[in-house]
């Protein structure tokens, strides 16, 4: 791969990737070293990753090299698609209006509450028993 390129970073849940973006690529998507489409098996998952390069209709034209590390598969496939959408915001900031339009600029603040002490979980209470 060429020497120019546009890193950013993702994030969602517990993962993160750090994403470079190669411009004048021929679409290649490289995710911890392994092919796209055996790092990301199922389908929505993969259409998650991508959906900032075809939005932004940047899919032949962008090699994309991702290091992932943390949290679940669906949670690191956000994690990219949220890296991809910042390292396309670098390359052209006008792109960010539908990429914004889209919620692919937006960090998903959503995390996994924790259990609390005296409960089995983080909101299940134990069985009340009156007798």
């Amino acid at each position: 791969m060429a020497t120019d390129f546009v890193q950013a970073t993702g994030r969602r849940k517990t993962a993160k990737a750090r994403v470079r973006l190669y411009p004048g690529g021929e679409g290649q998507i490289q995710i911890n070293k392994r092919a796209f489409e055996d790092y990301f098996p199922v389908d929505t998952q993969r259409r998650m990753v991508a959906r900032p390069l075809m939005l932004t209709e940047k899919q032949k034209s962008m090699n994309v090299q991702v290091t992932v590390d943390g949290g679940g598969v669906n949670g690191q496939a956000g994690a990219v698609a949220h890296g991809i959408a910042r390292a396309l915001m670098k390359i052209d900031p006008d792109l960010r209006g539908i990429l914004k339009k889209e919620g692919l600029v937006t960090r998903d603040p959503r995390m996994k509450e924790r259990k609390k002490y005296g409960q089995p979980g983080a909101r299940k209470r134990f069985q009340y028993s009156k007798r």
